[in-house]
Order: C-alpha cells, then sequence, then structure tokens
C-alpha cells in the first residue's frame, strides 16, 4: 500500500513525505518534482507556455507512473486529486493522507519557502491570502471526499507528522474500501 500525500501548497507534503519515507523505510515520488524531471521545465514554466491544462497533463502522465508503485510516500500537487481519473489510479494501490492547516498557516509557509519561489504561478491572481482562501474553499469537499486521513500540520513538525501518520496506518490490511460521503478520520 502507497501513502499518498495531498492537500494545499504548503500543507508540509515534502517535508512530512521525506520523514514518512524515512520513518516506513520507503522511496518517496513527488509529483512536481517527476513533471520536471519528465519535462525539464517547473511548474511556472509550463504553465506559461501551455496554461494549466498543459501542466494538469503532464501531471496526469506523472500519476500513471505512480499509481503503478506499491509501497512507496507519494507526495502529490494540490490540485492532483481535483481529476477523478487521478484518484482512480491511485486508490487501488494506495490510501490518501490529507495534511491541512489554516490559512494565515499556509500563507506564512508559502511566503518563507525558498525551494518554491518563483516555481509556481498564482492559480486565480488574487494576493496570497486571498488566494489561499478561496482556493481552499473550493477544493475542501474534494480533499474531504478522496481522504482516508486527515492530519492537521499547524504548529508541528514534520518528523512529528510523520509520526503521526505512521501510528494512524493500518498494520499488514489493505485499506478498506472508501465509503460514499465517508469523513476522513482527523487527528
Amino acid at each position: 500500500m502507497n501513502i499518498i500525500l495531498i492537500g494545499y501548497r504548503g500543507s508540509g507534503k515534502t517535508s512530512v513525505g521525506r520523514e514518512l519515507a524515512k520513518l516506513l523505510n520507503r522511496p518517496l515520488f513527488d509529483s512536481d518534482r517527476m513533471v520536471f524531471a519528465k519535462t525539464g521545465r517547473t511548474v511556472r514554466e509550463i504553465v506559461e507556455a501551455g496554461g494549466w491544462p498543459a501542466f494538469r497533463e503532464a501531471e496526469k502522465s506523472v500519476i500513471g507512473e505512480l499509481a503503478a508503485l506499491d509501497q512507496a510516500v507519494i507526495s502529490l500537487g494540490g490540485g492532483a486529486v481535483l481529476d477523478a481519473d487521478n484518484v482512480a489510479a491511485l486508490e487501488k494501490r494506495g490510501m490518501f493522507v490529507w495534511l491541512t492547516a489554516d490559512a494565515r498557516t499556509l500563507a506564512t509557509r508559502l511566503e518563507n519557502e525558498q525551494d518554491e519561489s518563483g516555481q509556481r504561478p498564482s492559480l486565480t491572481g488574487a494576493g496570497a491570502l486571498n488566494e489561499i482562501e478561496r482556493v481552499l474553499a473550493e477544493r475542501l469537499p474534494v480533499y474531504e471526499a478522496v481522504a482516508d486521513l486527515a492530519v492537521d500540520t499547524a504548529g508541528k513538525s514534520p518528523a512529528g507528522i510523520a509520526a503521526e501518520i505512521a501510528a494512524a496506518l493500518p498494520e499488514g490490511r489493505e485499506h478498506r474500501a472508501r465509503e460514499k460521503g465517508r469523513k476522513p478520520h482527523v487527528r
């Protein structure tokens, strides 16, 4: 079973993914980094050249590869789960863990992020906090519907979050089938 980290930019998917992969002794795959490796272009460059649909197409190709993996930690781009085909491909061998944080926490993290600066263009053209609030409101129902587990990351270290996720994993069992309308277990 793969552990698939989902959530908004700045929620900690990459840093928590690194810690979780170490803790579980599994390989880590980051969909955005794989898109870059495959195309030779950053998210910003792809979007500037062909718009968000061009990026989503490259992302979908990478997710097709990720869906074939097993026993991996996978960090997805924040919008990857908006595509039902991506979710269907990944859920066969994976458990979705939604990393959450309030909009102000996300905005602060994104301001402090050196790694991603300039990598991702705006989704809405609004200011950072306004954009986060608007996009979170749109994505919340999707994240809730997809998630098997939700973990609030505000005020926690990546190592602590990884330990929390590891403690919540089903031991030696495949995760149970998703029930329509089921809310994720929140920690």
